[in-house]
């Protein structure tokens, strides 16, 4: 219950953001506006605040990063392993084989700075900025062959990336952050979290006939990501002496249902973007349950 009650504020944001995209604001361009906005300008700025004004210890944080990509090379096994249940041909698997290994960063954030605060969203975007390069080299790494998409070209302009290389550059150099610029930077920062979450709610989509393939693929996957990927985050952060925030850090990250990235990569290189539509919308409605089933083993 008390994982539940961590979870409810931000996940009413969601499907706050569903209701309005349905009813009030129903213009596409007004919410890709946000999109982009969020992406681009308010998620790098809470990204760079965090990194630039903490103290991350190195022994720490190196062994969580290797656990981390651990876990998402487990994410992308247990996925590709379970390919003969999908029906689909090669560039439909490719598409959804992201849906295993990906991760929402606006959810990550929000609850990491409810479990503990400033360290919290600090360690939270450490691994997130670690992680997605090597999140973007697995996932245009398979859908190369059949896109036009670069993949250095990926990797180069991800405000995410950009953002966590200012960060820890700024915070080597032991330059304080002057008063206003740090203000501004926390106004941006609490304006990420509401309206990314709001975000993530009006791309929700869950129309049945956008599946395709078979039922049991599209479950295996959801298993994959919910439940499979953090028991594996669970047992390699214990083997490898993880504690505290550092071991929260990593179970949260590894649970966290499928980013909406994946479905914009999907779409820009020609794969199967309804299916990944679906498989990212119910993944993160299923998160409910399953963040609150590891929440409280935590």
């Amino acid at each position: 219950m008390h994982g539940l009650l961590i979870l409810l504020p931000d996940f009413s944001l969601i499907m706050l953001g569903a209701l309005l995209r349905r009813s009030l604001l129903e213009a596409e361009a007004f919410w890709g506006g946000v999109e982009k906005l969020v992406y681009f300008v308010l998620f790098p700025a809470l990204l760079f605040k965090a990194l630039a004004t903490v103290d991350i210890d190195a022994s720490v944080a190196l062994p969580m990063f290797a656990s981390g990509l651990a876990v998402m090379l487990a994410g992308f096994i247990y996925a590709w392993l379970g390919r003969p249940l999908m029906g689909l041909d090669s560039l439909g698997f490719a598409s959804r084989l992201q849906c295993a290994y990906r991760f929402n960063t606006y959810i990550g954030f929000a609850i990491a700075g409810k479990l503990h605060g400033a360290s919290g969203i600090a360690m939270m975007g450490a691994m997130c900025g670690a992680m997605v390069p090597f999140a973007n080299i697995m996932a245009v790494g398979v859908l190369a062959r059949h896109g036009q998409v670069g993949l250095l070209r990926e990797i180069a302009r991800n405000p995410l990336v950009l953002a966590t290389l200012s960060g820890v550059l700024f915070n080597l150099t032991d330059i304080p952050l002057t008063e206003p610029v740090e203000a501004f930077l926390k106004r941006t920062g609490d304006a990420a979290v509401a309206l990314g979450l709001l975000a993530v709610g009006s791309a929700l989509r869950l129309r049945l006939g956008s599946v395709g393939g078979r039922w049991l693929g599209a479950g295996w996957l959801i298993l994959v990501k919910l439940l499979l990927v953090p028991a594996t985050a669970f047992l390699i952060g214990r083997q490898v002496g993880l504690s505290g925030i550092a071991f929260d850090t990593l179970v949260l990250f590894a649970a966290l249902p499928a980013a909406s990235s994946a479905y914009i990569l999907a779409v820009r290189m020609g794969g199967d973007g309804p299916g990944v539509a679906w498989l990212v919308s119910a993944t993160t409605l299923l998160a409910v349950p399953t963040l609150s089933l590891w929440l409280s083993l935590l």
